[in-house]
């Protein structure tokens, strides 16, 4: 039995791919994205329940992705969980609250941060916070 439906956004495929196997292996469903402009229309019809997308990107930033995605009802209600190599969460903490992003993870991270930042949202989500 699956612990969550996961979406995976990051134009680096090599990296996807790995996340992709690890989310696997530790009992998610697992959908990887690399293109930034098809974020909303895989969400709209795969409907995972958390998406961890990363904010620097070739197509659209993570930001640009997050803040459409709270433009739509199919989508808005999705928590998101940024990861970046680039942007400090302190530097950046009212652009990530206007985007609906509820948690910031720099990289390089361990897979288990990750995992933990996933099952405090869908807890979070499960009740409805």
């Amino acid at each position: 039995m699956s612990k969550g439906k996961v979406m995976i956004v990051d134009d680096d495929r090599e990296f996807l791919e790995e996340f992709k196997e690890t989310l696997d292996l530790n009992g998610y469903e697992v959908i990887g994205v690399s293109d930034s402009t098809a974020v909303l229309e895989t969400a709209n019809n795969t409907k995972p329940d958390v998406i961890v997308l990363d904010l620097k990107m070739d197509d659209m930033s993570g930001f640009e992705v997050a803040d459409e995605l709270q433009h739509f009802s199919n989508t808005m209600q999705i928590p998101v969980i940024a990861v970046t190599g680039f942007f400090k969460e302190a530097e950046h903490i009212a652009l990530l609250n206007i985007c609906g992003i509820k948690k910031c993870i720099p990289k390089p991270f361990s897979p288990q941060e990750v995992i933990t930042a996933i099952e405090e949202v869908l807890k979070k989500t499960d009740k409805g916070a």
